[in-house]
């Protein structure tokens, strides 16, 4: 009786679990999270509501709600009324914010990539292409290419996730830089990590690589050299290869002959890949971000060219195929682990 109760709670997570999504969009898109954050006091609704031109009695319902899901929370203000104030969580929402996931959510938003979620059971059953091309007519990148939109809000979403998951990877394990003098970041957008890790460890020469549609928009940096390529033809030479949130965008085959390119890259005698990827089904009862890893799994299904995330078994053969002799892999506080790969 007590699981058929629960279910009969836990179910309307799964009819209604898009609502949540889209009022934190319309958050952002109002520029609520920025506008309490600029407010040094709690901000009340008529002020909330005139500051950001909204119509107050639907501000409300908006507020009501996310202050519901502890979004945001209430305090009263100095005259007393009902104000509003950030929460560790709201400020994740802030475009300024250096923990902000609001390019992300925006970019998870747009029609463009839920489209693909109403090819994935066609894809499953194999009645079509790969959902992303079964809405779009043809996959994330090409169409990334030629909208060059699509390709801002792209580029925006993983630099978001790269301020993320690099700042875990400096934090976790900053002795994976030591004795690197140049690195490529292969799949490295607008230069987001190249500048992070050049900013850190002062040492280093940075190479930021992609598409050459995507580096053409990147900042000029004295310090980073933006080069355009394709990953699979060829990789700039430097001392490592880092790639993160790369990989997982492909299939086994085309994961293979990414690292082959990366370690042809490489010196063979000190040389190394560092990849920043999840590695998904280690138990861990204290992770709680490993749900996300198995979401992540999904979404590779729906936007991706047969991308997946990888079991630790799964990435020992793709390692092991690309031909390098050892490699190790380090948990830090994020979504991906890191590896290190030698030749």
């Amino acid at each position: 009786m007590e699981e058929e109760a629960k279910a009969g709670v836990d179910i309307w997570s799964y009819a209604f679990g898009f609502v949540k999504m889209a009022v934190a969009k319309c958050a952002i898109e109002l520029g609520i999270p920025d506008a309490i954050g600029s407010h040094e006091n709690p901000i009340s609704l008529s002020e909330l509501s005139s500051v950001l031109g909204c119509e107050p009695s639907r501000l409300h319902r908006i507020m009501r709600f996310l202050v519901q899901f502890q979004v945001f929370s209430e305090k009263p203000t100095s005259q007393g009324a009902t104000g509003y104030v950030h929460t560790p969580l709201s400020r994740r929402l802030m475009k300024q914010s250096e923990n902000s996931i609001a390019a992300l959510l925006l970019f998870e938003c747009t029609p463009v990539m839920l489209a693909p979620w109403h090819c994935l059971s066609a894809w499953v059953q194999s009645r079509e292409d790969i959902p992303f091309v079964a809405a779009h007519g043809k996959d994330l990148w090409s169409y990334a290419a030629e909208d060059a939109s699509h390709s801002k809000l792209l580029n925006d979403a993983m630099a978001c996730l790269a301020r993320t998951s690099v700042t875990a990877v400096i934090n976790g394990c900053p002795d994976v830089f030591d004795g690197v003098g140049s690195l490529v970041d292969v799949g490295g957008g607008n230069g987001t990590t190249s500048r992070m890790l050049v900013k850190t460890f002062p040492w280093i020469k940075g190479i930021n690589f992609d598409l050459p549609h995507v580096v053409s928009v990147a900042p000029e940096s004295d310090t980073i050299q933006n080069v355009g390529g394709n990953m699979f033809q060829g990789i700039p030479k430097a001392h490592a290869a880092f790639l993160m949130s790369v990989l997982h965008d492909w299939d086994d085959d085309e994961c293979i002959n990414i690292l082959k390119k990366c370690k042809e890259a490489i010196p063979p005698e000190n040389g190394k890949v560092i990849i920043v990827e999840a590695v998904i089904g280690e138990k861990d009862d204290d992770d709680r971000l490993d749900f996300v890893r198995w979401t992540l799994d999904m979404i590779m299904m729906a936007h991706a060219n047969r991308g997946k995330e990888r079991t630790l078994k799964e990435w020992d053969y793709v390692l092991t195929k690309a031909g390098f002799s050892r490699y190790n892999v380090r948990r830090i506080p994020a979504i991906p682990s890191l590896i290190e790969a030698f030749p």
